[in-house]
């Protein structure tokens, strides 16, 4: 099958590639159609102001009319480029998906084969090494590993199994070993890809609440504007003199926020982008925003801090028991053990003490005593051999032996005792591993103001245990899904926006009402439906990533529109000292430009404000780069740089304009 990664191909990593503009730019001229720009109150006013000037200019042609006609229709022209590039990446993403998709046939369990397409949910489908997983489903039967690069792009295969939080399963992903039964979970056509591809093409793409209030307060200034500058021809009447049509459609469509009119589609879908190439799927806009609020973080820790299944970590030998004697003793006892536990055992005998991996042709003589949850002991006799591991409570333990399962399970450990022919030979330690790099990364989130909170169902000391070798702030133990939701709701209620890691069919209540979700793709298929972002690395330290792209997201809007009203400052400038100075010259002295001419500065003003959307389209799609800091901090590089800057660039940029458009026939 194809290995396609998720990761869409960068063109050339550059939003003015011609290849990206040539395929942007029919979408942008069919999106000159009004039922689209009505969209966008803002641009819709561009659009009407452009086409009632180019009745003018057919009507009473002119240099300066038709000058202004091209560039209005170029500014709504250009917004509509930002818009198209930034969902051509999305395109280019489903394009990518959509070759990961692969039509296989299922085998169920009764023997029977169906088309993928023809499946049920509830169906069961048998999937073996070399197959194609025909849906998405939770693996309810067998152990497998899969290899899922078609979906995450990560080359190495994973392990999936039943009865675990890693028993969910991806469509169009390819089981490599082994032989594993999977659950149907949902239909043809609603799978994992499809809606990742739904997703990405920008069609579940709703405004979010940020971005409709943002469009309210643009739409009320275009409003006022519009107003005041239908007020200034009675008022130029009133002076003796009168302004055409066209002077006062530019002064209009320069004054209104067009800049951030243009962008703001493309910011959000830019946002959104950057979250899919993360390899994080997020149900909607509304989720990436509220990442960039979170106050408080609260991961599961079984998955999701640590790696899910408790670990052997180490052999103690007890009462003059030889080391060698045993880790023989362990393995032996451990090789026919299928569970996480049991592979983690033997994978300790090979690594840490050079045993090997697979039994021989005689150990596999060996009778082997299964698990059961009223012995709680497992092993094997062979050769006359006994061998026996398991709870501390199946076993007589000496002084020596009782102390070190004390000591273990009072730092939080799960000691198993061992013994040959009931004589305890030593203790295997069994801890939850913290995953690497997770004591920084919530020295991260600490720094961004995020207070992190671990929450899992283990006991008060080894909940203390790990909590202080991850690096959390708090622990919440003997947590049940209710006091999760409780503690979610607290939060909540304290005016606080919350996010929850986790993987597991427990997990889904909590982050359900989380206003962030974010399911591991490892975990069940319930998790990932209760979330509203699924991280397709698994990687709960990538909520740091999501909160840095929410909060990218909500600057680079605000950058825009500060930079977008503080530009109008210089256009005041440019336009109404032209517009008014033969009425009244002493407002020449508001030409702190010295702009040529009336004409060649109304135009000037027009086609500044058209190139500048396109100057900003690749900090649109790029983002403002987000640093920690404080919100006073934040504020203060947003006006000094934005709005300060949004004040100089229109001086400059239309008297540079100026001087190339003074020396126009007709217009200078």
């Amino acid at each position: 099958m194809t290995t396609t990664q998720v990761r869409a191909p960068e063109v050339a990593g550059s939003a003015f590639h011609p290849r990206r503009l040539a395929g942007s730019l029919p979408e942008a001229l069919r999106k000159l159609h009004p039922r689209h720009q009505v969209r966008n109150p803002v641009m819709f006013v561009v659009w009407v102001g452009s086409a009632l000037v180019t009745v003018f200019a057919f009507g009473q042609p002119s240099v300066f009319t038709v000058a202004v006609a091209v560039w209005l229709w170029a500014t709504v022209l250009f917004a509509n480029l930002a818009e198209a590039v930034a969902e051509g990446r999305g395109r280019a993403q489903a394009e990518s998906l959509r070759r990961t998709k692969t039509e296989a046939v299922a085998r169920l369990t009764d023997g029977t084969t169906v088309p993928g397409a023809h499946l049920k949910v509830g169906d069961l489908v048998v999937v073996e090494a070399g197959e194609v997983i025909p849906g998405d489903g939770d693996v309810v039967e067998g152990i497998a590993t899969v290899d899922e690069s078609a979906i995450t792009g990560e080359s190495a295969p994973v392990v999936r199994e039943s009865g675990g939080d890693r028993s969910a399963v991806t469509g169009g992903t390819t089981v490599l070993s082994d032989r594993i039964v999977v659950r149907i979970t949902t239909r043809p056509g609603e799978s994992f890809v499809d809606r990742m591809i739904a997703l990405v093409e920008g069609a579940q793409r709703q405004k979010t609440p940020n971005e409709i209030a943002l469009t309210i307060l643009l739409s009320t200034l275009t409003i006022i504007f519009l107003l005041a500058v239908v007020a200034l021809q009675p008022f130029a009447v009133h002076s003796g003199g009168e302004q055409s049509v066209v002077v006062l459609t530019a002064l209009l469509v320069c004054l209104i926020p067009t800049t951030i009119g243009a962008l703001l589609s493309a910011i959000g879908i830019a946002g959104m982008d950057r979250l899919v190439r993360r390899n994080v799927l997020a149900t909607s806009g509304k989720a990436v925003e509220a990442a960039g609020d979170i106050d408080t973080l609260l991961l599961d820790k079984t998955g999701t801090i640590t790696w899910g299944n408790r670990r052997a970590t180490e052999f103690i030998p007890v009462d003059g028991t030889d080391l060698d004697r045993l880790v023989d003793a362990v393995r032996l006892a451990s090789l026919a053990d299928g569970t996480p536990e049991g592979r983690s055992i033997v994978e300790l005998c090979v690594t840490g003490h050079g045993r090997a991996a697979e039994a021989s042709e005689h150990e596999k003589t060996g009778d082997v005593v299964p698990f059961t949850a009223q012995t709680r002991v497992s092993g094997i006799d062979l050769d006359g051999r006994r061998l026996r591991k398991g709870a501390a409570s199946g076993f007589t333990l000496s002084d020596e032996a009782r102390r070190v399962v004390d000591r273990i399970g009072a730092a939080g450990g799960t000691p198993l005792v061992v013994a040959e022919d009931d004589v305890v030979l030593g203790v295997i330690r069994l801890s939850d591993v913290v995953k690497p790099g997770m004591k920084e990364r919530f020295a991260e989130l600490r720094a961004m103001g995020i207070r992190t909170v671990m929450v899992t169902g283990d006991n008060p000391l080894t909940a203390a245990a790990i909590a202080a070798e991850a690096g959390v702030d708090e622990y919440l133990a003997d947590a049940t899904p209710e006091d999760k939701l409780a503690l979610i709701r607290r939060e909540q209620e304290g005016g606080k926006l919350v996010a929850m890691t986790g993987d597991g069919t427990n997990d889904a209540p909590a982050l359900a009402r989380s206003d962030v979700g974010v399911a591991m793709n490892t975990g069940t298929s319930a998790a990932k439906e209760a979330g509203n972002m699924v991280d397709l690395d698994s990687d709960p330290t990538k909520l740091i990533e999501i909160v840095a792209i929410g909060k990218q997201l909500l600057i680079t809007r605000g950058a825009l529109t500060t930079f977008s009203v503080a530009n109008d400052l210089a256009k005041y400038f440019a336009i109404l000292p032209a517009m008014f100075a033969a009425i009244h010259p002493q407002l020449d002295r508001l030409n702190v430009m010295r702009l040529g001419s009336p004409q060649s500065a109304i135009l000037s003003a027009v086609i500044f404000n058209a190139v500048i959307i396109v100057a900003l389209i690749p900090l649109a799609l790029r983002g403002v780069r987000y640093r920690p800091a404080g919100a006073a901090a934040l504020l203060r590089r947003n006006l000094l740089v934005y709005g300060l800057g949004g004040v100089v660039t229109p001086f400059v940029g239309i008297w540079l304009v100026d001087l190339l458009v003074r020396h126009i026939p007709g217009i200078g």
